[in-house]
């Protein structure tokens, strides 16, 4: 039985070794059409970088594709760097999926009138006189959280709170994960693929299983309420090529692993890691081609015509037959549109702003989430520090008073004895 294990697994080696090279080389290449059409597209944004509130987001979610790409094909390639380009690929993974959220907001108009947006639209769903409004909003606050599941649009301005929280968690949460798999790998505890007890792989998989879940529902959620004010932009084509390549690649790596888990693919050798890096650089090749049509830009080419820039007109004629007393009458519709082409923009400023001002609200978003999920955690250990202390006082007291009545039951004895001198003689 072990000599046809070891014969087994020579095999398996032998055709890891017949595949390594032709996949190297087909994944190289998906790769390097990933890498040049992203970075492409990139190098347009920071040219035509006219409106930083959205496009330093749409650059963060772009660099994705090239990150995804190249750690992938450098896995694949060297797979004793498998464990930490997984580590930095599920990093950037977090942060993208927060960047498009925040993406998202910015096309609104940025946080201040998505608050209004969303309370507009609270008020709108209720119907409610002004008078009974105050009452309603009451109890819509208490229960925010049920609703949030069934009528997210009555929430309000908790929907964005809420929405921003469940992308922070995730960040935060795949990014502490990543890291403890590092460490569970130095211990030789952590078993890639391996859905066994003793392992930290099933533990960290369901742990970052739900936080995923849970952020992408909270971004469904918000979109399923602002997808009408967003309706400019295509969200849905966006939402849809993004939210396949978070989702897609990551049940891609847990399907692997439940397969060669229940015998269907070998577990020998790093056929597992190669297979799911060898996935990615072609679903990214495909993810870059989408992305120059789903996040172009040309809208972002154009100023309003109170800026500066080329002057562009252009006119559209269209014919049309109307009728008038059982007669047709020719008539021609001309509209005409007129356009202010951007100046280049610096390409370092760009970079600057994407680094410096979108670092500042990352840290500023983390810093918030933490204080939120520390907050109730205060206000729990504070209640439980004043029930305990409450019921010391009280036991103290209790204490005090049995003390009090031992005392003066003893006082009334002694009294009784000597007020009867003869009976103890």
């Amino acid at each position: 039985m072990a000599g046809s294990k070891l014969v087994l697994a020579y095999a398996y080696e032998d055709t890891y070794g017949d595949l390594h090279q032709p996949a190297v080389i087909i994944g190289g290449c998906f790769a390097v059409v990933a890498v040049v059409l992203s970075l492409f597209l990139i190098f347009q944004h920071l040219r035509s970088y006219t409106n930083p509130a959205e496009q330093k987001w749409i650059v963060a979610v772009l660099v994705m594709v090239p990150v995804y790409a190249t750690e992938s094909i450098l896995s694949l390639w060297k797979p004793r760097f498998s464990l930490a380009c997984d580590i930095l690929r599920n990093c950037y993974e977090a942060f993208a999926l927060y960047s498009f959220g925040s993406y998202l907001i910015a096309c609104l108009g940025g946080e201040r009138n998505v608050v209004e947006l969303l309370e507009n639209e609270s008020r709108k769903r209720l119907c409610k006189p002004l008078l009974e409004r105050a009452e309603e909003d009451q109890q819509v606050q208490q229960k925010s959280f049920s609703n949030f599941f069934f009528r997210p649009y009555l929430i309000g301005k908790d929907l964005l709170t809420i929405e921003k929280f469940g992308l922070v968690q995730y960040m935060i949460l795949k990014t502490f994960c990543s890291f403890l798999a590092l460490l569970l790998e130095v211990f030789g505890v952590y078993g890639d693929g391996e859905f066994k007890w003793y392992y930290g792989y099933p533990y960290i998989t369901v742990v970052i299983n739900f936080s995923q879940m849970w952020a992408l529902y909270c971004l469904v959620q918000f979109y399923d309420v602002t997808h009408e004010r967003l309706r400019p932009i295509k969200p849905l084509a966006k939402f849809i090529s993004f939210k396949a390549i978070v989702f897609a690649t990551w049940w891609q790596g847990v399907g692997i692993a439940l397969l060669c888990a229940f015998g269907v693919l070998p577990k020998e050798g790093k056929l597992q890691t190669a297979l799911q890096d060898f996935l990615i650089c072609i679903e990214m090749s495909i993810a870059a081609v989408g992305h120059i049509f789903v996040f172009s830009a040309e809208p972002y080419r154009y100023l309003p015509v109170s800026g500066y820039g080329e002057v562009t007109t252009e006119t559209t004629k269209a014919g049309l037959k109307l009728e008038e007393n059982n007669k047709e009458k020719q008539a021609v519709l001309e509209k005409t549109e007129t356009q202010v082409k951007a100046p280049g923009t610096s390409i370092t400023e760009s970079v600057q702003d994407i680094v410096v001002e979108g670092g500042q609200r990352v840290v500023e978003d983390v810093v918030l989430t933490i204080n939120q999920a520390i907050g109730p955690m205060e206000k729990g250990v504070t209640k439980i520090q004043e029930t305990f202390h409450h019921k010391k006082t009280d036991s103290d007291n209790d204490h005090e008073e049995l003390e009090y009545e031992v005392d003066t039951h003893v006082e009334q004895h002694l009294s009784a004895d000597e007020s009867h001198p003869d009976f103890h003689a």
